[in-house]
This record gives C-alpha cells, sequence and structure tokens, in this order.
C-alpha cells in the first residue's frame, strides 16, 4: 500500500490522473456528486480541500480516499476535519480505513490541531462502529435547514 498525496494545502491537484481514477471510489460514498467530477473536485480543493488516496501498489486499485481540511474556527482552534472518508466496499476491514486515519491524525498533530473531527449519516451504522472502535466521541449534533432560492 502507498499513500498518494492527490491535492495539497496550498489548493493545488498534483496528481490529476489519479484524480480521475478516484472518481469511482468517491461515489460510493456521493453518489450525488455532479456528472463532472473533476470540475466539482477542483473547486472543493481550490477552496482549501485536500485529497488523499490509499493505493495497492501492486494493482494501482484505489483503495481508500480521504478529503479533508485545516483552518481555525472559535471552537476547535486549529480545526482538522475530514469531508469525506471512505474505502472499496469490497476492501473494508482490512485495516485500511484504520490506515487513512492514522494518517490524517498525524497530519492534524503536524498542523497543531487537538482533535479530528467528521460527520457521518445516521444510516452509516457499520462506519459508526469502526469510529467507535477508533476512539471517535459523538460530542455534538449536526443540524441542517434546506434553503430555497
Amino acid at each position: 500500500m502507498k499513500l498518494i498525496t492527490v491535492a495539497d494545502a496550498a489548493g493545488r491537484v498534483l496528481e490529476p490522473e489519479w484524480l480521475s481514477r478516484a472518481e469511482p471510489l468517491h461515489r460510493q460514498l456521493r453518489p450525488q456528486l455532479p456528472v463532472d467530477y473533476a470540475l466539482t473536485l477542483y473547486g472543493i480543493i481550490a477552496d482549501g480541500a485536500e485529497m488523499v488516496l490509499l493505493v495497492d501498489e501492486s494493482t494501482q486499485q484505489v483503495l481508500g480516499l480521504a478529503l479533508f481540511r485545516c483552518y481555525r474556527n472559535t471552537f476547535n482552534g486549529i480545526h482538522f476535519y475530514v469531508d469525506d472518508l471512505v474505502v472499496d466496499a469490497s476492501r473494508r476491514s482490512q485495516g485500511y480505513g484504520k490506515c487513512l486515519l492514522d494518517h490524517l491524525s498525524t497530519l492534524a498533530l503536524q498542523r497543531g490541531a487537538t482533535v479530528l473531527t467528521l460527520d457521518s449519516g445516521t444510516h452509516r451504522g457499520r462506519a459508526h462502529a469502526f469510529y467507535f472502535r477508533e476512539q471517535f466521541e459523538i460530542r455534538c449534533f449536526n443540524f441542517e435547514k434546506k434553503l430555497q432560492p
């Protein structure tokens, strides 16, 4: 396995081919992403997101993906937030998610963050069990209001 930094903190896509190769896996978590995946992700990355992939070195298959950002806020100070964390459905429970979380935790600490946070849909029970095993806690509720133009 190897980690590939697809997009960095400066808003640059470093590996456009790997960004394209990440799309099928990313859609396992986010099927609602627009048809023009690359254009959408370039915009999200320009807005501050970073991306790392976990890749099988022998097959070059994308096993896992993390989209994340680090910024300051009034609650956490330096806030390390994971937008998306997904491991290929056929490869779950093999340590790949833990590998990605360990990498993200290291990055967060290097940047001065004291917590790593993420949101997970209420229907994702298996993911929640994984997060609890990895010592995550539910510390707040996320509220959402749909807006009409």
